[in-house]
């Protein structure tokens, strides 16, 4: 069975005009349209169209908009998704070698579920063996030293979501030793903290991938408290949005310090600022998210 058809750039701009979208500069669409894809532009585009059809004010530049600001966000909430990502290599590093030593991440029944521990560790020693020529830590642990690598520079090995997987399979003494140091009670403290290691994947590999966050609706959503759900927005139903961004980044105020979630808050207004034709109800924020926040 065919499939669609090929279509040129002035195809392209053809079909939009006759959806109704208006096209001020031409030779501007016809080369954003080259290089970015007018698929991947169209997930930008839903908002600003019903059933195929351009709302009467709707513009190609304000498609570039919504894009180059998505392209920004992703770009800030990687930024401190990295500083998150190193605090719970660090934390879990410390609380597991202080308990088990420097290399006790080798021994299999250390952990609830060996195989994937096998997985987790068989996937670093692939990423040593080929950062082995490059990267100065590994050369003096392997070639000096001709040691294990302690778990506290094993972890640059690892992803977010290794490192999540590795703490959902690690003793509940473990467990709850680090979500201690993220201010999280015993008991409950190392799920929720596992839901949220969870979720700062799932958002971590959209935004490395330069995935769409826009009006995204996530099928597995962030784990909130009482108080974090009082700040969601609402849907059409009346009832709390959780579906959308706006959840993950109550998650990541969770994890980050004061001063640094207060830096990211301040990256996404001067955003809001520069784009101000974008909606952040399509992320999931409320109206007054600068003050309540």
């Amino acid at each position: 069975m065919p499939g669609k058809e090929f279509k040129t750039i002035e195809e392209q701009l053809e079909i939009l005009r006759s959806r109704g979208l208006t096209i001020e500069d031409v030779p501007s669409a016809r080369d954003f349209l080259l290089h970015n894809n007018y698929y991947r532009l169209s997930g930008y585009s839903l908002t600003l169209r019903k059933n195929d059809i351009f709302f009467q004010s709707a513009t190609f530049q304000n498609i570039v908009d919504i894009y180059r600001f998505d392209h920004e966000f992703r770009h800030i909430i990687l930024q401190y998704l990295e500083i998150i990502e190193v605090q719970m290599k660090s934390v879990y590093a410390h609380e597991f070698a202080k308990a088990h030593g420097p290399v006790g991440y080798l021994i299999p029944t250390f952990f609830t579920n060996k195989a994937r521990h096998r997985e987790i560790i068989d996937k670093a020693e692939k990423q040593k063996a080929q950062r082995l020529p490059h990267e100065a830590y590994l050369k003096h642990f392997v070639n000096d030293l001709g040691q294990d690598i302690p778990l506290w520079a094993y972890v640059d090995l690892l992803t977010i979501s290794d490192i999540s997987f590795l703490y959902a399979i690690s003793e509940p003494a473990i467990q709850d030793a680090v979500a201690r140091v993220f201010g999280l009670s015993m008991g409950k403290g190392s799920s929720i903290l596992g839901s949220y290691m969870h979720s700062m994947t799932i958002i971590r590999n959209l935004c490395a991938h330069g995935c769409r966050i826009y009006n995204r609706l996530f099928e597995q959503k962030p784990s909130l408290n009482k108080k974090e759900k009082a700040l969601l927005i609402k849907n059409s139903k009346g009832e709390l949005d959780n579906a959308h961004f706006y959840g993950f980044l109550l998650i990541m105020r969770r994890m980050l310090s004061p001063n640094e979630f207060r830096k990211l808050k301040d990256s996404i207004i001067m955003l809001t600022k520069k784009y101000p034709f974008v909606r952040m109800d399509y992320y999931g924020f409320r109206g007054d998210w600068q003050q309540m926040l």
